[in-house]
């Protein structure tokens, strides 16, 4: 390439792109299950997935007087001109949480379920984790199970913080369920067929969940969140006082775990991105890319203090609001870390998901708080642009919400599929981007 064709290429990479809004649109309304879960509760993983020119999104419904933990379902829906037609369901409710989409070349669908094996109202049973596929070109294998193998006999039950990547590429899989005895994360590595080429075990320091996977090109990479019960007796029995809730779980340290290729090698031991464990802080892991020269872009939401309460009590001189950070990490070790958006009175970025397009510019999609609320672009690369946030002049943004993902094997693309919650905690919905 000349070095004029590389300024031009290089200009063209970095340009602001055009925003234009498809379609704003209702997919389903939930009864809340009161187990603990909700339709984006495994975050790390995805149930909206595009296909060509087809969109799935799989419902999580919720089982009228069905005893929790397990009284969920699944109904896998697909988009077209009439709405959300359903094209498969479950015949009983045995998921506590929602369900997640991936999909093959061929554009076969890989649902990730968490059966229950026990009677309704069951709390903290065993489950079986496994996929199940479906395809509009050879309704054959609809419904058919592909069940991975594990190390051992892990305790999996209805609390899976599940990890799952498609690479479509290669057409494998990785999936990830947690042990609810030993907190280990167990992975399954499979093709197509649902064949396990491998299997094995990543132990965090501390109990680690909501994990991102990406599986490419043979590289395994996974980005986990430390999800404890407060271990500072002092700060857990003030907050116990102040609030009367039992509940107090904590997510202060990052971590992430690689392989280079997870044919030949396990992953290696994992490393930490980010802690705020000394001042009571949080941490939210928020979406994770790998580029092409491999390294992984992890994208993360950071207080220094997680709360009002603990800030005034413990450390007057902190601050409570999030900012926005990425890391870059390359053969397993922190190569930069930059504060994109820092914490302010007047905006703060509770959610941010990647998207890849074709040319392979990268953006943050994010939700911004403030005078401007809504939901915003950020560039991230080749060329990272922190000032341009680039407006999608949604009707009714989204405060929470998921994309079709390359990491769920979805193609790079100029639409972005937004689905998640633009109306409240009971309504489902799904926004078409298109950039130009």
């Amino acid at each position: 390439m000349s070095l004029v064709a590389g300024m031009i290429l290089f200009c063209y990479l970095t340009q602001t792109p055009s925003v234009e809004v498809r379609c704003e649109e209702d997919v389903y309304t939930i009864v809340s299950p009161n187990n603990g879960s909700g339709p984006l509760w495994s975050y790390g993983c995805t149930p909206i997935v595009r296909y060509g020119d087809d969109v799935f999104v799989s419902q999580m419904e919720t089982g009228k007087d069905v005893p929790r933990l397990c009284n969920t379902r699944w109904i896998l829906r697909r988009r077209t001109a009439e709405g959300w037609p359903v094209v498969a369901e479950a015949e009983g409710y045995r998921q506590r949480e929602p369900t997640s989409l991936g999909v093959l070349s061929d554009g076969t669908l890989l649902l990730n379920v968490n059966d229950s094996t026990m009677p309704p109202g069951t709390e903290y049973g065993p489950c079986n984790p496994h996929l199940l596929t479906f395809s509009l070109s050879d309704p054959a294998i609809n419904g058919q199970t592909l069940a991975p193998q594990w190390v051992g006999t892990p305790k999996f039950t209805d609390h899976s913080y599940r990890g799952y990547s498609v690479d479509s590429s290669a057409d494998q899989i990785l999936m990830m369920n947690i042990d609810a005895e030993t907190s280990v994360q167990n992975w399954s590595w499979m093709n197509a067929k649902g064949e396990t080429l491998s299997k094995g075990q990543i132990t965090f320091p501390i109990r680690s969940c909501y994990p991102q996977v990406a599986l490419m090109k043979g590289a395994a990479h996974v980005m986990a969140i430390g999800d404890i019960v407060e271990p500072i007796e002092e700060w857990r029995n003030y907050k116990f006082e102040q609030t009367n809730q039992k509940w107090d779980y904590v997510f202060r340290i990052l971590h992430y775990a690689y392989t280079p290729d997870i044919a030949k090698q396990d992953f290696a031991p994992p490393i930490e991105i980010a802690n705020v464990d000394k001042t009571a802080g949080a941490i939210s892991n928020q979406d994770m890319w790998i580029a092409p020269d491999a390294s992984a872009y992890l994208i993360y939401t950071e207080r220094e203090v997680q709360s009002t309460l603990m800030r005034d009590k413990f450390f007057p001189d902190k601050s409570i609001l999030g900012s926005l950070w990425l890391a870059i990490v390359k053969d397993g070790q922190v190569v930069s870390k930059q504060n994109l958006i820092p914490g302010a009175p007047e905006r703060e970025v509770p959610s941010a998901r990647f998207h890849e397009t074709p040319d392979g510019t990268l953006y943050a999609v994010l939700y911004t708080t403030g005078a401007d609320a809504g939901n915003k672009l950020m560039r991230i690369y080749p060329k990272l642009d922190t000032e341009n946030l680039t407006p999608i002049p949604l009707k009714t943004p989204f405060s929470s919400f998921t994309l079709a993902s390359v990491r769920a094997g979805c193609k790079p693309s100029n639409t972005i599929d937004i689905f998640g919650h633009a109306k409240g905690g009971e309504t489902l919905s799904y926004a078409q981007v298109v950039l130009r």
